[in-house]
C-alpha cells in the first residue's frame, strides 16, 4: 500500500470528474485545450475582454488549495463528551488545512453549512500568506508564527489584516476563496451553505461565491436586522443589519425552502370545529379576491346567504370549490360588527395529512433573533457575556438551519469558523426542540487570547477553549440532572468527539532539504519504516481511518491478544493491526471479523517472505484484501 500522508488532491480530483464527463478532452492522460475547444464548439469564450473577477495574490491563492497537506486528526478522548457514543465532532486546527484532512470523509456528506467568517473591518486577524515560493511550516519558522505549544500566535500567517495595506479586499478574497472551495465540495447534491457578512466585503463576497458555486446556484442575499434604535451618533445611516448569503450545492436538487411556523402564528389559530381531531385549529380569512386589476369572470358569482340575501363578487375559488368547502364546513357566512353579510374561509394549521403547515421564508430578517440575544446566551451559558465579540445569536441559527435541513435523517450541519460555538448549540437545542437527529461539525482554530481581555481573566488561553467549554455546558443544561449527555431517545445524537489538528505520523520524504549525498542517504534510512517509530497506536489508526475516507464518528471495535491487537470498524468493513500478525488475528480476521479490508505495518510480520505469502493467500481466499505499510 502506498501511503504518503496526504490529502485528497483536489485537482487530481477535478481531472477524474472531467476525464468522466468529457473523455474526449484528455490525450495521454492530460487536459487537450485544442481538443476541449473543438468538443465545446460556440460555447468557448475567445474574447481578449470578458467579465470575471480577479485580484492579486488570486493565482497563487488557487496553488495553495491545490496543495495536498500532511496533517492529521488526534483524536482525544478525555476533552471530549461521552467519545464511545458521540456523532458531533469539534475539531482545533487551522481550519484550511482541516478542511482538506476531512475531504476523504465528508466528500459530498454535509447538508448545510453556516459559516461567520472575518468581516474583514480591518482589525479582524486571519491566516494569509505573502509569498506562496515558501512552504507553510517555513513560514511559520520565519516568523514565528506558534508557540512552544503549537497554538498559532497574533503574527506570523495569523495576523490582523490592516486597512493601510495594499492588499486589504486581496488579501481577504484569497483567504475565503480556498475555504469556500473545499466547502463545497463537502456539500451533498441538495446542501446549501449561508455565510454571514456585513457591507464591508458583501460585494465581493457575492462576486466570490458566483464563481466557487456558481452564479446560478444563488439563492438569496438575507438581510438581517440584528439591532434597533440607537445610532444617533453616526454621521450618515444607523447601520443595524447584516447579511447572509445564501448558496446551494445544485439547486436543481433543491425542491423548496419552507420555515416552520412561529409561537407567534401558531397563536393565531384560536378556533375549532368538527376538523379538529385530524386538522388541528384553524383562523379565517376573506374570501374575497382583490384583484382588480386582474378580473376573472369564472370567479364571479352570488352567494347566498342565511336570510336568503345574495352577495355578488369576485371570489377566491371557483363557485363549485366554495359549494363543496360550504358542506365540509369550511367557510363561514357571518355579519360584521357593522351588521353586514362577510364570507370568510377557515385556514387550519395542520395539513390534510396531519402535518403543522410551513410558511415561505422572507429575504426580510427582521424579528428572527437580535445580536444582544447573542451575548444573552452567552451568559446563561459561560456566565460572562465579554468572554466573546458578538457571538451569533442562537436562535438566527436555529432558523437558517431549520429551513435548510431535516429532523429525522441525521444530517450533518458544519460551521468552519466556530468561533464560541454558536453553531453546535443551534443542533443541540433544534434536536431536542424538533425531535432532531442532526449532527455538527465543528472547526475553530486556537488562536492565543490577549491577556487584558475578560477571556483570558476567565482562565481561557485559547478561543478554541471557550468553544469546547460552551458545547460541554450546553449538554449539561439540556440533559437530564445535569449529566454530561443528551437523554432524548436512541436516535439522538450524544455528546461530542474533540480532535486537534496535528502533524502526520507517516514519515514525510522532504526532497528540498536534500542538497548532497549524505542528505539522501539520511533521508533513505530514515524511511527504512514509513511510520514514526513513537507514534501512539490509537493516533495512527484514527490518520489510517481518515486517510480511508472513514468518518470521525466510526465506532472502533478491538479485539485484544497475548501480543497483537485488532482495530476494526463494520461499515465500512476494515481492520487494523499494528502489532504482530499471528495465526490467531489471521484466525479471528478470517472466521469472527471478516473484513474487507486488512491493513497492518510491514514489520508487523516475521522477516520470513514465506510466512507473510501465505497470510496474504489464506486471506485472499476468504475476500480479505492486504494493504501493509
Amino acid at each position: 500500500m502506498s501511503m504518503n500522508g496526504k490529502s485528497l488532491n483536489v485537482t487530481k480530483d477535478i481531472i477524474s470528474k472531467l476525464k468522466e464527463v468529457i473523455p474526449g478532452a484528455f490525450t495521454e492522460g492530460k487536459i487537450n485545450v485544442e481538443q476541449l475547444k473543438q468538443i465545446l464548439g460556440e460555447h468557448i469564450n475567445t474574447d481578449a475582454e470578458r467579465y470575471q473577477m480577479s485580484w492579486a495574490g488570486k493565482t497563487d491563492a488557487y496553488k495553495i488549495l491545490q496543495n495536498p497537506t500532511t496533517s492529521t486528526l488526534a483524536p482525544s478522548p478525555s476533552e471530549s463528551i461521552n467519545w464511545e457514543d458521540a456523532e458531533n465532532i469539534l475539531i482545533e486546527g487551522e481550519n484550511l488545512d482541516v478542511l482538506k484532512v476531512i475531504q476523504k470523509s465528508y466528500y459530498g456528506k454535509v447538508k448545510v453549512i453556516c459559516v461567520d467568517p472575518p468581516y474583514n473591518t480591518g482589525s479582524d486577524s486571519f491566516i494569509y500568506p505573502d509569498k506562496f515560493s515558501e512552504t507553510k511550516e517555513e513560514y511559520a519558522r520565519r516568523v514565528g508564527d506558534k508557540n512552544e505549544e503549537g497554538h498559532l500566535m497574533k503574527e506570523g500567517l495569523f495576523r490582523p489584516n490592516r486597512k493601510e495595506n495594499g492588499q486589504f479586499h486581496s488579501n481577504w478574497l484569497s483567504m475565503m476563496l480556498s475555504r469556500m472551495f473545499l466547502a463545497r465540495n463537502l456539500l451533498r447534491d441538495d446542501g446549501i451553505i449561508f455565510v454571514h457578512i456585513d457591507d464591508n466585503e458583501i460585494a465581493n463576497l457575492r462576486l466570490l461565491m458566483n464563481e466557487v458555486f456558481g452564479e446560478e446556484n444563488y439563492i438569496q442575499e438575507i438581510v438581517w436586522q440584528r439591532h434597533a434604535g440607537g445610532g444617533n451618533d453616526s454621521k450618515y445611516f444607523a447601520v443595524d443589519h447584516e447579511f447572509i448569503l445564501c448558496y446551494a450545492k445544485n439547486i436543481s436538487s433543491i425542491d423548496k425552502l419552507r420555515m416552520p411556523l412561529s409561537q407567534k402564528d401558531i397563536a393565531q389559530y384560536k378556533h375549532k370545529d368538527r376538523h379538529f381531531a385530524t386538522l388541528g385549529p384553524y383562523k379565517t380569512k376573506s374570501f374575497l379576491r382583490m384583484r382588480p386589476d386582474d378580473p376573472r369572470p369564472g370567479l364571479q358569482y352570488a352567494i347566498r346567504c342565511p336570510d336568503g340575501t345574495e352577495i355578488f363578487n369576485e371570489w377566491k375559488w371557483e363557485e363549485n370549490s366554495f359549494l363543496e368547502a360550504l358542506k365540509e364546513d369550511k367557510v363561514i357566512i357571518r355579519k360584521d360588527d357593522k351588521d353586514r353579510w362577510v364570507v370568510e374561509y377557515k385556514l387550519y394549521l395542520n395539513s390534510s395529512d396531519g402535518e403543522k403547515k410551513e410558511k415561505v421564508p422572507r429575504s426580510l430578517f427582521l424579528n428572527e433573533a437580535r445580536n444582544s440575544q447573542g451575548k444573552q446566551t452567552l451568559t446563561e451559558v459561560l456566565g460572562n457575556a465579554n468572554i466573546f465579540n458578538n457571538p451569533k445569536p442562537v436562535e438566527l441559527l436555529k432558523t437558517l438551519i431549520n429551513l435548510a435541513s431535516s429532523n429525522d435523517k441525521g444530517e450533518i450541519i458544519l460551521d468552519f469558523f466556530a468561533g464560541s460555538g454558536s453553531t453546535g448549540q443551534a443542533v443541540i437545542e433544534l434536536n431536542k426542540e424538533t425531535g432532531g437527529n442532526r449532527k455538527f461539525i465543528l472547526i475553530q482554530m486556537p488562536e492565543k487570547i490577549e491577556q487584558n481581555t475578560e477571556a483570558y481573566k476567565a482562565g481561557y488561553k485559547y478561543i478554541s477553549e471557550i468553544t469546547r467549554k460552551r458545547l460541554a455546558n450546553v449538554i449539561k443544561q439540556v440533559g437530564e440532572s445535569g449529566e454530561p449527555r443528551l437523554q432524548f431517545d436512541k436516535r439522538r445524537v450524544q455528546g461530542f468527539r474533540f480532535f486537534k489538528l496535528s502533524r502526520s505520523n507517516f514519515k514525510v520524504w522532504k526532497s528540498d532539504q536534500i542538497t548532497n549525498e549524505d542528505e539522501l542517504k539520511a533521508q533513505v534510512e530514515l524511511f527504512g519504516n514509513s511510520h514514526d517509530d513513537n507514534i501512539v497506536e490509537v493516533k495512527f489508526l484514527w490518520e489510517l481511518m481518515i486517510k480511508n475516507g472513514l468518518s470521525l464518528s466510526s465506532k472502533v471495535n478491538i479485539k485484544e491478544f497475548e501480543n497483537s491487537t485488532i482495530y476494526y470498524v463494520k461499515k465500512p468493513s476494515l481492520a487494523f493491526c499494528f502489532s504482530q500478525v499471528t495465526d490467531t488475528v489471521v484466525k479471528e480476521l478470517i472466521v469472527s471479523i471478516k473484513p474487507s479490508q486488512f491493513v497492518c505495518l510491514d514489520s508487523s510480520f516475521t522477516n520470513e517472505d514465506c510466512i507473510k505469502t501465505n497470510i496474504i493467500l489464506k486471506l485472499q481466499e476468504n475476500g480479505i484484501e492486504l494493504k501493509s505499510i
